[in-house]
């Protein structure tokens, strides 16, 4: 697998390499403490620049590919998402740091972006994308199920979160043979808005 890091377009979104031009069109967005409640960083408030320096520097040193997200009917960035885990040798990533501006909750943004990113990845080589979420997270595990990834259990005390306290991961996958079908699930989607 040879994931590229550049922008990717389609007709409804611009996902945009992050760079600094990037930290104040998303700041107001993730001024949301309920966006944050089980991950490992706090990007409300006071956090947000160091969520963001930790994504650029992770992008930088090509752990992650980070990336603004861009909508063209609101003509706004509205969030961010990443490839992380990226295992190059396994043909694996995974698809996380998603987030938008609560505006953007269940509406277009989430399922365009996503068709951009798992189409890319797996053109790229990917035979296997990973997604996860905390297990409280019921609203994005509903979005992961609802596009078509399975749900392959539950890894329990996983990780950290900001403010100490440990969470379960929910992890779903999409394979390479199931990409086609997810993907016209998506594009039905989307020529509903």
């Amino acid at each position: 697998m040879k994931l590229t890091s550049g922008p990717l377009e389609d007709d409804i979104l611009r996902l945009e390499p992050l760079n600094e031009t990037h930290r104040a069109p998303l700041r107001p967005l993730a001024d949301d403490p309920s966006l944050w409640v089980q991950t490992s960083l706090n990007a409300s408030g006071d956090g947000f620049d160091h969520w963001f320096e930790t994504m650029i520097a992770s992008h930088d040193a090509g752990q992650q590919i980070c990336f603004a997200v861009f909508d063209k009917a609101s003509n706004r960035y509205v969030g961010h998402s990443s490839y992380l885990a990226i295992a190059a040798d396994h043909n694996r990533v995974e698809i996380g740091w998603t987030w938008y501006g609560t505006a953007f909750h269940r509406s277009h943004v989430n399922p365009a972006a996503k068709r951009l990113l798992l189409a890319h990845a797996f053109a790229c080589g990917a035979d296997r994308v990973e997604l996860k979420t905390g297990d409280q997270n019921l609203r994005s595990q509903g979005a992961m199920t609802k596009m078509g990834a399975r749900r392959e259990g539950v890894l329990r005390s996983h990780s950290l979160t900001w403010t100490g306290e440990r969470r379960d991961a929910v992890y779903f996958s999409i394979l390479k043979p199931e990409w086609p079908q997810v993907k016209a699930g998506l594009d039905a989607r989307l020529m509903e808005r």
